[in-house]
């Protein structure tokens, strides 16, 4: 079996069959249900996640009733059903133990961050903002930008609906995911329904697209430049850095000594998020991502600006021109890809 991180250290893997439904109307689904050091991911049968849950905002719907069923919103709108006995006491018990550590000061916390924090207070009010973020940003594992980053993609889903979970769309998308940014990218891309016309990266390496940068083109590299402008907020400011610099001093002193955020940030972060999506990141950016991918910018820039006026940077300076372009997806792939929210 193999060995990875969850919230109970007495087990190395926690995996589970469950019913799943994404929505009160939707059908019930068969689904792999697996446990992180702060997450659950639910797949279908073969392994394709399908949607991620924030353990701390994982709720029983049914108190001492079998088989258990969870749910992560107050409105109980998305549902798990388990039925093992072991695995239902197992997800109670990783409940509760997460519910520990967000009582108790976080891992985060030590004497060395205190005594940081007590240094950077000293050095005045200007410099402390900056400071702290940096400060914090070292030290917050890649288990908790993904536990953010799921919950984050919890509340957009609230607001965007569902997102869009075809097998076969989920197959090219993944991909085209791969195609992009390359194979040890790491993260996922999730299609919703309606939102930002602006791809969105969230912590964790979560990528957000509306379905209309899918459904309003012909052209698979215009998604894939949606993608990649997604990857480009990652390397013009970290997203977790955005996320504390537009919520305050105080989410970014909480989250360094405890590790958490409060809930209420998050949500109000997400609709602020969907509102005001960070601006297109430069072109010199842009035009290095897209030459790491071998992949032309211009259809790109032409789906931003039909005129090309804005984007004429990228047209120019396209990485690909006169230069031969392997396919992003297969004519069937893309008709997928197309359908994915159908």
């Amino acid at each position: 079996m193999a060995s990875q991180h969850t919230a109970l250290t007495e087990f190395s893997r926690l995996e589970s069959g469950g019913l799943w439904r994404a929505a009160p109307d939707a059908q019930l689904r068969e689904v792999l249900v697996s446990f992180g050091a702060a997450t659950l991911v639910i797949s279908d049968t073969a392994g394709r996640p399908l949607t991620h849950w924030s353990l701390p905002a994982v709720s029983r719907v049914n108190p001492g009733v079998r088989p258990a069923v969870f749910s992560p919103d107050a409105g109980a709108t998305e549902t798990l059903e388990i039925e093992d006995d072991l695995m239902t006491d197992a997800m109670e018990k990783v409940r509760k133990t997460v519910r520990r550590r967000r009582a108790r000061p976080g891992r985060l916390r030590s004497l060395g961050v205190i005594a940081t924090v007590a240094a950077v207070l000293g050095l005045g009010v200007f410099w402390l903002p900056d400071a702290l973020i940096r400060q914090t940003m070292s030290v917050v594992p890649q288990v908790k930008r993904a536990e953010i980053g799921a919950t984050l993609l919890g509340h957009i889903q609230r607001m965007t609906g569902q997102t869009c979970r075809s097998t076969l769309g989920a197959e090219a998308l993944a991909k085209l995911h791969r195609r992009t940014l390359g194979a040890e990218a790491g993260g996922q891309v999730f299609v919703v329904p309606s939102g930002s016309e602006i791809s969105l990266y969230l912590p964790g390496g979560l990528i957000v697209l509306n379905r209309d940068l899918i459904e309003d083109t012909e052209d698979p590299a215009v998604v894939a430049g949606h993608v990649i402008a997604a990857a480009g907020q990652l390397r013009a400011e970290d997203p977790l850095a955005r996320l504390l610099q537009a919520t305050g001093l105080g989410t970014t002193f909480t989250l360094l000594t405890t590790g958490d955020i409060a809930p209420e940030t998050l949500r109000g972060y997400a609709e602020t998020l969907l509102a005001d999506p960070p601006p297109r990141v430069s072109d010199a950016i842009l035009l290095d991502l897209f030459e790491a991918a071998s992949l032309p910018s211009t259809p790109f820039a032409y789906s931003v600006d039909i005129t090309g006026e804005t984007t004429l940077g990228l047209i120019e300076a396209d990485p690909m021109q006169g230069r031969d372009v392997l396919p992003v997806l297969t004519d069937a792939e893309w008709i997928s890809l197309q359908g994915i929210c159908s």
